[in-house]
């Protein structure tokens, strides 16, 4: 371990483990743990790297392989498939050994150099502090579906610290005590650290752009979390399908009243075929949406019933002596 000196500052926490997820980025890990070697030392007196390869298709894990060979810090676990960021985020998260986690991308949006902005928030009942892009670095569709994604985590979360959310964060290890015997395939770990932590902050960064590839999230794919979100943890959906009904059944009334009155003051009943097929329509929709949001709750049960776990771990390199150099 390296020690202070005049040139070297003390660091702000006494140990950190940095859970990346990688997926396809064979040609950054190098470069990003680099940037990293640099940085950690300033922030803590022991730390570990744990890059979690959700089921690369490139040569991902023998990067990874060289890396943890080449510094004693750096640990690799590989999932048996791809099960999503934030299922090998948890898978992170529950095999880091120090006092302090951070969460961060591999592909270098995040930069490693505002890890310690992010750090020196996490005092006093501060538990969990967001890194929050200053400005949309998103075109106009991808930053809807982020809006939409976030309005299903706030229902999730309870709470409006989703606008801040991001995949840069820390946070304390023992946070993970909360959801310990969680084990359902629908993970999302914002939602999870909410359960052991009430003291959020959040630190405005400057994101920068992906160094390799492409974002693997387009609209489509963010929708489909968004709705993950909000029927997996969240009752924000059901509570709506009971107002729409409600709401419907009023309507329902008022048509009834509104027949019954003309014909009483003007012996003429409403005319036939286009007002009833309009009511009709509007009724069977509002049944169906209500099934279907039921569908998706029953659908969320069953995976749970089934018990599958939210990864499985192909393999993992062994770790190292708690000593940096």
């Amino acid at each position: 371990m390296t020690l202070p000196g005049p040139d070297r500052p003390l660091p702000l926490i006494d140990s950190l483990s940095v859970v990346i997820p990688v997926y396809d980025s064979a040609a950054i890990l190098s470069s990003l743990t680099e940037r990293l070697s640099v940085v950690l030392p300033g922030i803590a007196a022991l730390y570990e790297v744990i890059f979690v390869n959700d089921g690369s298709k490139d040569e991902s894990w023998e990067s990874i392989l060289r890396l943890s060979g080449r510094h004693p810090w750096v640990r690799g676990v590989r999932l048996l498939r791809n099960y999503g960021q934030h299922n090998a985020l948890l898978c992170g998260i529950r095999v880091a050994h120090y006092s302090v986690i951070a969460t961060m991308d591999d592909d270098l949006q995040n930069p490693p150099e505002e890890l310690a902005k992010l750090v020196a928030q996490l005092s006093g009942d501060v538990q969990v502090v967001y890194g929050t892009p200053r400005s949309n670095q998103h075109g106009p569709w991808r930053s809807t579906a982020s809006r939409l994604t976030r309005i299903a985590l706030s229902a999730a979360m309870g709470s409006e610290r989703a606008r801040t959310v991001s995949t840069f964060r820390v946070f304390r290890t023992e946070i993970r005590d909360a959801f310990a015997g969680y084990h359902s395939p629908l993970v999302s770990v914002d939602v999870l650290l909410t359960w052991g932590a009430q003291a959020f902050a959040s630190v405005e960064i400057e994101f920068h752009p992906r160094a390799h590839g492409r974002s693997h999230y387009g609209f489509w794919q963010l929708v489909a979390i968004a709705l993950d979100m909000a029927t997996g943890f969240s009752v924000l959906p059901l509570r709506l399908a009971t107002f729409v009904g409600f709401a419907f059944t009023l309507v329902g009334l008022g048509v009834l009243a509104y027949v019954t009155v003309r014909y009483l003051l003007s012996n003429v009943s409403v005319p036939g075929f286009p007002f009833l097929a309009s009511i009709i329509a509007i009724f069977s929709g509002a049944q169906l949406f209500a099934l279907g949001i039921i569908g998706e709750y029953l659908g969320r049960t069953y995976l749970r019933m089934m018990d599958r776990p939210p990864y499985i771990v192909h393999s993992a390199t062994p770790p190292h002596p708690a000593v940096n150099r």
